[in-house]
């Protein structure tokens, strides 16, 4: 799994071979065939696994929003999976690329669940009253998706969790968005 996410973000699906893969890993081609029959198989298994790895441990409702803060974080840290990312999302916004509805319905689910996560934060107090849910949450998606890009380019000033902290502070979130607030608490 973890050679075939470093291929498909270095060189895309279209540019990753099976055969290239399964010599990563040690395997014979048949060997890799064994266990995934094509290689959308295997590119719907490596985005799967890339799911369930950033879902572990994150909030559901308002505590996604400060939950987002630290995956952000953490993505600052494995380079591999954002380039897998962003490589693949912008490949699949062919119709015909193999990930194109698993793209798709994640950009769908992910925007649902932010803008109930919006939702049940503004209700509670926790964001100012005039942020309208479903637009705060498409710009969240595309502020950390542009951030991810501007980062893989090479500019060494993002800090792309601290960018995201500050956005949702900017939209009155009070939860904990990042270490500045544990700071800024004992100070």
């Amino acid at each position: 799994m973890d050679q075939a996410t470093a291929l498909f973000g270095e060189a895309g699906y279209r540019g990753t071979s099976l055969r290239e893969i399964a010599a990563r890993c040690g395997l014979s081609h048949p060997g890799l065939l064994h266990h995934f029959p094509t290689k959308e198989s295997l590119l719907l298994a490596v985005l799967e696994h890339r799911e369930e790895v950033d879902r572990e441990g994150l909030a559901t409702g308002a505590g996604l929003l400060s939950g987002l803060v630290d995956l952000v974080g953490r993505n600052a840290e494995r380079r591999g999976i954002v380039e897998l990312f962003t490589v693949l999302s912008a490949e699949a916004t062919a119709p015909d690329h193999p990930a194109h509805g698993w793209f798709a319905d994640r950009y769908r689910r992910i925007v649902a669940e932010l803008e109930a996560a919006y939702a049940e934060a503004r209700a509670g107090g926790d964001l100012h009253p005039d942020v309208e849910p479903a637009t705060a949450a498409r710009q969240l998606v595309a502020l950390m998706d542009g951030l991810q890009i501007q980062w893989l380019l090479g500019d060494p000033e993002i800090d792309m969790a601290a960018a995201v902290a500050a956005h949702l502070r900017q939209q009155g979130h009070h939860g904990r968005t990042g270490p500045e607030d544990a700071a800024s608490d004992q100070g």
